[in-house]
């Protein structure tokens, strides 16, 4: 009641009054047990966003949220823009997160355990070869900006790299 500071619930009380009750005393949010790391992640940034609109605060710029460039690549995570060689390059929510995760760190390999933890919620279960069908895409709409784009290296058995050269 006396601070800005936002606040986030974390309980295993599942009833609807308790959720009530927790939001009535002032908090701004409330997540149920079990609950997913990376929604927990996203719902206190989300917070945050808000309070800094509501501040009238510039967004600190961090290492999730700056404009990357690569190479010919450059994201902006904040605005979900992609550009290849100056081209636009429209991208879904999951692809942008694959091409990102794998930009990151150029010609380290990523798994596709790993890109699959990027990509998905811990409680939903997709199949490894889901992610070969994600990067087929991306590839796909990359090459629509520049037919010689080979910067997503697969590693058979590995998984998938990603190449500034």
């Amino acid at each position: 009641q006396k601070t800005s500071m936002p606040v986030i619930f974390l309980t295993s009380k599942d009833d609807e009054i308790d959720e009530v009750l927790g939001l009535r005393m002032g908090a701004d949010d409330y997540v149920k047990k079990p609950f997913s790391q990376r929604l927990l992640v996203e719902r206190i940034r989300a917070l945050l966003r808000r309070q800094d609109v509501i501040g009238g605060e510039v967004v600190e710029e961090t290492e999730d949220n700056k404009v990357m460039v690569r190479g010919e690549l450059t994201m902006d995570p904040l605005r979900h823009t992609v550009k290849w060689r100056g081209n636009d390059v429209s991208l879904t929510v999951t692809e942008f997160l694959l091409l990102q995760v794998l930009a990151q760190r150029p010609g380290f390999v990523k798994s596709r355990d790993q890109l699959m933890d990027v990509a998905y919620d811990d409680q939903i279960y997709v199949d490894d070869r889901t992610i070969d069908s994600h990067i087929k895409r991306l590839r796909k709409k990359m090459r629509q900006a520049d037919d010689e784009f080979s910067a997503i290296e697969t590693l058979y058995g590995i998984g998938y790299r990603y190449n500034e050269a």
